[in-house]
């Protein structure tokens, strides 16, 4: 039986959520603060966290930044704001979803169960070789959730991670923005694909990488990206 957070200062939202999470078969917990939401996080281990954004003691940014130092978890958040900025930083900052009140509590579970049906992290790797290679010193541990450059740690959120995984698989192999966003969030996802170059930007200066001049991820004019052909297995 899967495992629902959800942490928010509405008893109103809270209380609907839970009754349609319930009915869904699920467990819930339930926080109208982020002390008390990072206390239930640690306690109940939730599959998925469902995180308004304004709380009363902290920004649930902090709280998203929180989670993820310590977890992979998938995190859905709520928000008033509508705006694209503000939905393409959310999905920069390592959440996986992104609902705008007020909402429909059966397009959030709807939501939720379909990141259920994407494993992420470990989960999805028992079938793929434990690490990729490449020759200008880039090594990305699939089992450990870890990426080095030049014997250093690099420091990538989850959407980074999954994204430089989904590229580097398949070196030579040419991606569109839309192949990207249905591997990093689902079919369902009705987002803007566009937001696939915010994160390749960041993981190009995370890996120091030229996009004029790339040693890892090429742009594809008019399509997409690929990573350069030269990843061994490791």
């Amino acid at each position: 039986m899967p495992q629902l957070l959800v942490v928010d200062d509405d008893p109103e939202v809270r209380s609907l959520v839970e009754a349609y999470a319930l009915n869904a078969g699920w467990k819930v917990a339930t926080s109208a603060d982020a002390a008390a939401g990072l206390t239930q996080f640690h306690e109940a281990h939730p599959d998925i966290v469902v995180l308004d954004l304004m709380l009363p003691d902290r920004s649930g940014w902090d709280v998203l930044a929180q989670i993820r130092q310590e977890s992979q978890v998938y995190v859905i958040l709520l928000t008033a704001r509508s705006s694209e900025a503000e939905r393409i930083l959310g999905l920069t900052k390592g959440a996986d979803d992104y609902l705008v009140k007020p909402f429909s509590p059966g397009e959030l579970m709807a939501r939720c169960q379909a990141l259920l049906r994407r494993p992420r992290g470990k989960a999805d790797v028992g079938t793929q070789t434990a690490k990729l290679q490449s020759e200008h010193g880039l090594l990305i541990d699939l089992d450990q959730y870890r990426v080095e450059l030049d014997g250093r740690p690099v420091d990538l959120t989850a959407l980074e991670f999954n994204l430089l995984k989904a590229l580097a698989r398949h070196p030579g192999r040419v991606f569109t923005r839309g192949q990207l966003v249905e591997t990093l969030w689902g079919a369902d996802y009705e987002g803007y694909d566009r937001v696939i170059d915010v994160h390749i930007g960041h993981l190009r200066k995370k890996l120091g990488d030229d996009s004029l001049a790339p040693r890892f991820i090429e742009t594809v004019r008019s399509v997409g990206y690929r990573f350069l052909p030269d990843v061994t297995n490791g």
